[in-house]
């Protein structure tokens, strides 16, 4: 996928492109002294080629904002949504441990209220063993350290085929999963975020199976999310608990950055950023760091797709002194496309619009850039293979 290139040079080439369309339909700005020419009355209007850009010039800063966001409902609550879905959103995460017969026909009617056809992408965590939300949709899978101890890379590609065409059924269009981190903790829990939700704590094996995993759900039509970049195995804590540090770079780099790596140069979609702190490489939490975001992620790893946060609402991000919507400005920055964050029952349409007014605030005091936003929107468009030029 070829995915918008967050620079300077990008928000020059789209000015050049405007005056240049300005210029071809001024008749007053001929040359002095040239002849008057019949061919230049005579000339047949030629219609602009259509360009996301041009099209999300036309977009408030307002509906920008939304669109890079990502909140959470229950899966038997998605109305719940209705408000955040209604100004534009980029993405719902489904939570919960069994799903409503009928939430495919839920999520059509909610996602129908999306402004310009622009429907927010569908998410769930569905890992498999004590992560699955929806297991009597999509049926019972064994933990990813089970499938790394007993399945070929090739049986779990097609038990993850199969998984992603019943998500689809269901009408979740995107899998916060698989997890490639390097573990072999008892976890998960409290201490150790990943444990048996890990492949495996071989590098090969947690990158092959993860692959797989990934494989078969975007042969299925369902968005695979690699996360934590850029690894948590080994990591100090659970982020949504409290602060964490993954292993020192100098380590990370050699193990569990690898499989991050294979995704990537395999055509991954989407990767999410973890919250942990990453001891040589930044002191701040990944998902709010441009060195890894942009430095690591964009520049030296040149991957050119989805670039997902962890929960911006967790502890490890409360943590640093930051509220969500503070959060949210400084991932941008950072260089993360699609901001996701869950809060409790009733606040999340409050938060939501706190949000929005927050970046929309940052654009305006030039603290974020418009053409920052616009490129995180872009990647966001891209992943969900919305063409806003199909119906112009």
């Amino acid at each position: 996928m070829t995915a918008p290139r967050r620079s300077r040079l990008r928000a020059a080439t789209l000015v050049l492109a405007v005056v240049g369309v300005v210029l071809a339909g001024e008749p007053g700005l001929a040359t002095a002294g040239a002849a008057p020419s019949r061919s230049v009355a005579a000339r047949p209007h030629v219609p602009q080629a259509c360009s996301v850009a041009k099209k999300l010039a036309s977009w408030s800063l307002s509906r920008l904002a939304a669109q890079t966001l990502g909140t959470a409902a229950r899966e038997d609550d998605v109305d719940s949504l209705a408000e955040e879905v209604s100004i534009g959103i980029g993405g719902i995460v489904l939570f919960g441990s069994f799903a409503p017969a009928e939430l495919g026909q839920e999520l059509a009617v909610l996602v129908a209220r999306a402004p310009g056809d622009v429907k927010p992408v569908v998410m769930t965590d569905e890992e498999g063993g004590l992560v699955q939300r929806m297991p009597n949709l999509v049926g019972s899978i064994p933990a990813a350290r089970t499938m790394g101890a007993t399945m070929s890379p090739a049986q779990i590609e097609a038990l993850a085929t199969e998984v992603g065409r019943r998500m689809r059924a269901a009408g979740v269009t995107m899998d916060l999963a698989p997890v490639l981190d390097v573990d072999g903790g008892v976890g998960p829990n409290a201490r150790d975020p990943d444990g048996t939700r890990s492949f495996s704590a071989d590098v090969a094996v947690a990158s092959a199976d993860g692959l797989a995993f990934a494989s078969g759900l975007e042969r299925a039509g369902v968005i695979a999310v690699v996360k934590h970049f850029p690894g948590l195995g080994g990591v100090s804590g659970n982020t949504d608990v409290g602060p964490a540090a993954t292993i020192p770079w100098r380590r990370l780099e050699r193990t569990g950055l690898l499989p991050f790596i294979k995704a990537i140069d395999a055509g991954a979609e989407a990767v999410m950023v973890a919250n942990a702190s990453v001891p040589g490489l930044t002191s701040v939490p990944a998902s709010l760091s441009a060195v890894v975001e942009t430095g690591l992620l964009r520049g030296r790893l040149h991957f050119q797709g989805l670039i997902v946060t962890d929960a911006l609402s967790a502890v490890a991000i409360t943590a640093t002194g930051l509220t969500v919507p503070q959060a949210a400005v400084a991932a941008l920055r950072a260089g993360a496309d699609l901001l996701l964050y869950q809060e409790p029952a009733g606040t999340t349409a409050s938060v939501t619009k706190e949000i929005v007014h927050a970046i929309v605030g940052a654009v305006g005091s030039g603290e974020l850039t418009r053409a920052q936003l616009v490129a995180a929107v872009s990647y966001v468009l891209a992943a969900k293979r919305v063409d806003l030029c199909a119906n112009r």
